[in-house]
């Protein structure tokens, strides 16, 4: 390999003298700061600023934008083993219930102070999603951790695209282009592969495979339907009233099923305990603030590969700290759905797409702001 490169070395060296020595011959001499260093560029001299005169708020501004990637790549594939956690001693509907009532209570305390004031029809489309997104998608989901793995379920939740496009081409809101079309058939596999050692039991582990599923398809619909609902414009009061709604559902719903009396206080752990606060303090609010962040000075489809890391970290996790197995299976099957994902996304860029240069006009998904799952 360095007998090819050498060559082409050589030659910018030279090159770089000859343009050097011409150019000090046609331009005066000028005296380069030590704050300033020359480099060549295609065999020209240029002179750069060095690394010290890049503004620190620059650098600065860097560092938040790592941290915050990191925050809801790492932090919202992790709540999946938190939920694991929590639910060991502690009812799924109760954990549910008491982590959204925090959060929500948080967020929407923060979105008063910023000048926020729901209104009725905000509260009615709040208690509509709070339904989907918490009584359904989160009740399912922390009852079905009690019998699934922590990186099953995240893989499963993953199929939300493959929901979202199916519903809204049922309620022809969108069409299904060929390469989408192409990702649903990829990712059904990647269920098929997920699920089929489960369907030949009748244990209740098959039964909580359904119930992730439910959660997805719950999740999925409240997506759907946000565009027809009057929400409020604000970001956090968006995100608080379907929170601190499903809260009172989930709740309310403990309490019918009996999850309050058969919660034993006393005997909940350590580890179930740390779970829960993780969800609320991690989880529910600082990734949520950090996305919220993110999506002020970022792309909204660079912010949404979180996605695709998030499975990743849970299976990880759940194999790492929790001996979740992590077979060929769960690795074919991790491969083909976010492949998935990504073949749907990309079918949806180039729906979009024609759809502007048909319109002339920016696509409705450009323009409504995202609603994002908070495991």
């Amino acid at each position: 390999m360095m007998f090819f490169h050498q060559p082409a070395q050589i030659l910018a060296r030279i090159r770089s003298g000859r343009d050097q020595k011409t150019k000090e011959k046609r331009m005066p001499a000028r005296e380069i700061s030590t704050a300033e260093k020359m480099i060549n560029i295609g065999g020209r001299p240029v002179i750069v600023p060095t690394r010290s005169q890049i503004p620190a708020a620059h650098r600065a501004e860097t560092i938040k934008l790592a941290l915050a990637f990191a925050a809801i790549c790492v932090i919202w594939g992790s709540t999946y083993l938190a939920i694991r956690y929590a639910v060991e001693t502690i009812p799924p509907l109760v954990t549910a219930g008491i982590r959204h009532s925090i959060a929500g209570g948080i967020l929407l305390a923060w979105a008063w102070a910023r000048g926020f004031r729901p209104r009725r029809e905000h509260w009615i489309s709040g208690f509509v999603l709070g339904a989907l997104f918490f009584l359904i998608g989160h009740g399912s989901l922390h009852w079905a951790e009690q019998y699934v793995g922590s990186g099953l379920a995240a893989l499963l939740i993953a199929t939300e695209p493959m929901f979202i496009l199916v519903l809204a081409w049922a309620t022809s809101q969108q069409r299904i282009s060929r390469i989408s079309a192409l990702g649903l058939g990829l990712g059904v596999v990647g269920v098929a592969l997920l699920t089929r050692a489960e369907l030949t039991t009748k244990g209740s582990s098959l039964l909580g495979l359904l119930a992730v599923l439910v959660s997805s398809l719950a999740w999925s619909a409240g997506v759907v339907i946000s565009p027809k609902l009057k929400l409020p414009t604000d970001a956090l009061g968006r995100t608080a009233l379907p929170t601190i709604c499903g809260a009172a559902m989930l709740l309310i719903a403990a309490g019918l099923t009996g999850e309050f009396r058969a919660t034993h206080w006393a005997s909940i752990s350590l580890k179930s305990a740390l779970g829960l606060a993780y969800l609320i303090v991690f989880g529910s609010v600082v990734a949520f603030t950090a996305y919220m962040w993110l999506l002020q000075r970022c792309p909204p489809a660079l912010v949404a590969t979180h996605t695709y890391a998030n499975p990743v970290v849970a299976v990880l996790l759940g194999w790492l700290l929790a001996s979740e197995p992590l077979t060929m299976r769960v690795v074919f099957s991790s491969v083909a759905i976010l492949g998935a994902i990504v073949l749907i996304r990309r079918g949806e860029r180039t729906a979009t797409a024609i759809g502007s240069e048909a319109t002339g006009l920016p696509a409705e998904a450009e323009l409504r702001p995202a609603i994002r799952r908070v495991s």
